[in-house]
């Protein structure tokens, strides 16, 4: 009987660590927004081989716009169901207002990044972060399917 149970306790305490394992490997694994924009920062500055002092700069801006992107919330969605003509016009009058919004950060973020980069190598930046939205978005893409 003390050997049942004893094993019994011993099961229950690999169970109990298994689990409690899993579940600091999955808050782990989460970023915030933050630590997304920063890792992805990082990763184009040592792609273009930036030297330490433009790097730092390009990861501030680069942070400091993704976080005015968030701020404008998230893009307007498009009506899968029969719109009147009324409710179509506006719904696409707010992607525009939307696009535009991200236009003019785009805009006012190639100035900031063009005191301290080339027009070629913000050009090779935008190359880069449209690259691993892409990426990340096949990843979500394919979570959804797994699901």
């Amino acid at each position: 009987m003390k050997n049942i149970t004893k094993v019994v306790v011993l099961a229950l305490v690999m169970i109990v660590f298994h689990v409690n394992t899993y579940a600091q490997k999955s808050e782990q694994q989460r970023m915030t927004r933050e630590q997304l924009a920063e890792t992805q920062a990082q990763f184009i500055a040592n792609e273009m081989a930036m030297d330490n002092k433009t790097s730092r700069q390009f990861v501030e801006t680069f942070c400091q716009f993704q976080k005015e992107i968030w701020a404008l919330g998230p893009r307007p969605k498009r009506e899968k169901a029969h719109l009147s003509d009324k409710e179509a016009e506006q719904a696409m009058n707010e992607r525009f207002a939307h696009s535009q919004k991200i236009l003019d950060l785009r805009k006012k973020y190639y100035l900031k990044y063009s005191k301290f980069l080339t027009p070629t190598q913000i050009e090779k930046v935008y190359v880069l972060e449209r690259r691993m939205m892409n990426r990340l978005f096949q990843r979500s893409q394919n979570k959804d399917k797994r699901k």
